[in-house]
């Protein structure tokens, strides 16, 4: 086999499609992006990219905060409308019919709909060319209870959590591995 060489472009994948929240409770917007991930665990960083045109952008610039909210097989239409419509023309929220959701740290809403909420204060704005950079504290992870197994531990499994890929949503249905894993001792019989 051998690899055909392309030019270069995004195709790292793949990666979550995460509806971001910004603005007010009074006034707020929900933008789809894909290009969101930690940078950093001490202090907990995250960032998203975000096209300077876009109408979340400036609310973002202007607010200093945002929240990511993760995606599931529920919300991906959800998801999916938010990314290609403006919130300068239309109430997300109530179009999507989503449940604006107080946060502890931020005043952005969260998407009451979403397992996973995660509170975020803009630290950097960094130009990159197509998108700028919005390089972000991470300042709570807010967890609908019921995804919180008898141990008190977060299960992602029960989430029904999807991922972007080349245009397209992606389930993620099973767990084959654990970080570890493959260098683990093997339990004596």
């Amino acid at each position: 086999m051998s690899k055909v060489v392309w030019k270069p472009g995004t195709f790292i994948y793949p990666i979550p499609a995460v509806m971001v929240t910004c603005g007010t409770m009074e006034k707020s917007n929900i933008i789809t992006v894909a290009w969101t991930g930690i940078l950093n665990t001490n202090p907990a960083m995250c960032y998203i990219s975000v096209r300077p045109e876009r109408y979340s952008h400036d609310i973002i610039k202007e607010k200093g905060e945002f929240a990511i909210n993760l995606t599931t097989k529920q919300l991906v239409y959800a998801t999916d409308w938010c990314g290609v419509k403006s919130g300068r023309n239309v109430d997300k929220f109530k179009e999507m019919h989503l449940t604006k959701e107080k946060g502890t740290f931020v005043k952005t809403p969260l998407i009451k709909e979403s397992p996973v909420s995660v509170e975020c204060k803009v630290k950097q704005i960094i130009p990159l060319g197509s998108h700028d950079m919005f390089v972000a504290e991470v300042l709570s992870i807010d967890v609908d209870e019921k995804y919180i197994d008898e141990k008190g531990a977060f299960d992602i499994s029960k989430c029904d959590l999807i991922a972007y890929a080349n245009g397209g949503y992606y389930s993620l249905d099973k767990k084959i591995g654990r970080f570890g894993y493959s260098v683990q001792k093997k339990k004596k019989r």
